[in-house]
């Protein structure tokens, strides 16, 4: 019994009506990769078969996400897809008589590692921020990408502590446990944030301020708040890839803020950069159980001024 995958994919996905469209259209993409990816198995020639979806099938395929770079957080996703296309197969048509997904335990320590994002996912996400055209798009991308920031350095970010010129730059961030630090920028960071900032700095010129206790504060302000919450920095990034093409999403569709400052500080290692400069610039924390790099760098006393000789060094 050779099944078209298409006309049961239809079938699965309205037997998942339950759920949210987004949930719906996610669970599809996931299962027609993964009959997509079976098809090509030995012995698969001919098309899918439901005897073909056997626990070996699904581990291989997730092994197969995980050499591809693909983080757990996506591997799970396509696991709980793979689970609901089966109990569809059991309850819905009686072709299988159990899930093949029962008992797949995914690594813990693979959710735990900083994302190194691949050549063709930095491609990408580039391209569509590039394509987005807002300055404001640009500087908070470049934040991540270029500067390692996290969210919350972001949100609370205040223009007082931005120190740009047309040649250098350098901000004040750390909202976070209530330790700031003092960053170099680099070029493709400090041209984002002064871009925005002066197109920002225009428009309040053109409508005026009533009063003085109005003035812009925050570098990043919303239209309900003073600042784009952290949450608003998450949002922001799910609406900019959900402009993406299909081939740019399947790349980048679960790319966080946080994969933006772990592949930061993967691409500044690769420049050379050493484990307490690393520490040093994105303004790490000492905690109980963690390796014993934030120790080290209070020890070795980088400099900033040793930090900013190497950022010329970061490639994107």
């Amino acid at each position: 019994m050779m099944l078209q995958h298409a006309t049961l994919l239809d079938e699965f996905a309205a037997a998942l009506g339950a759920k949210s469209a987004a949930t719906v259209d996610a669970y599809r993409r996931a299962v027609r990769q993964a009959l997509d990816w079976l098809r090509e198995r030995p012995g698969q020639e001919e098309g899918f078969h439901p005897d073909h979806l056997t626990r070996t099938a699904v581990e291989s395929y997730l092994t197969h996400l995980e050499r591809q770079g693909l983080s757990a957080n996506h591997q799970a996703r396509v696991k709980a897809a793979l689970s609901a296309f089966a109990t569809f197969l059991i309850e819905e048509k009686g072709w299988l008589r159990r899930n093949p997904t029962r008992g797949i335990v995914l690594p813990a320590q693979a959710l735990l590692a900083p994302r190194m994002l691949s050549p063709e996912q930095r491609y990408a996400l580039r391209s569509v921020v590039e394509r987005d055209g807002t300055v404001r798009s640009a500087a908070l991308f470049a934040l991540g990408y270029w500067a390692g920031c996290r969210v919350s350095d972001v949100s609370w970010l205040r223009v007082a502590d931005t120190h740009l010129t047309r040649k250098a730059g350098w901000l004040r961030v750390g909202y976070k446990n209530g330790k700031t630090r003092e960053i170099d920028l680099l070029n493709e960071a400090r041209r984002a944030v002064a871009e925005y900032l002066a197109q920002e700095h225009h428009q309040a010129q053109a409508t005026p301020m009533e009063t003085p206790e109005m003035e812009r504060v925050f570098v990043f302000a919303s239209q309900r708040q003073d600042r784009l919450t952290e949450a608003g920095v998450h949002h922001w990034l799910r609406a900019l890839k959900r402009r993406a093409s299909k081939a740019e999403w399947d790349l980048i569709h679960d790319v966080t803020f946080h994969d933006l400052r772990h592949d930061f500080a993967h691409r500044a290692r690769e420049a050379g950069w050493s484990l307490e400069e690393v520490a040093y610039y994105l303004g790490h924390v000492t905690k109980k159980g963690t390796p014993a790099i934030q120790t080290t760098a209070r020890y070795t006393q980088v400099s900033r001024e040793q930090v900013a000789a190497k950022l010329r060094l970061i490639k994107g």
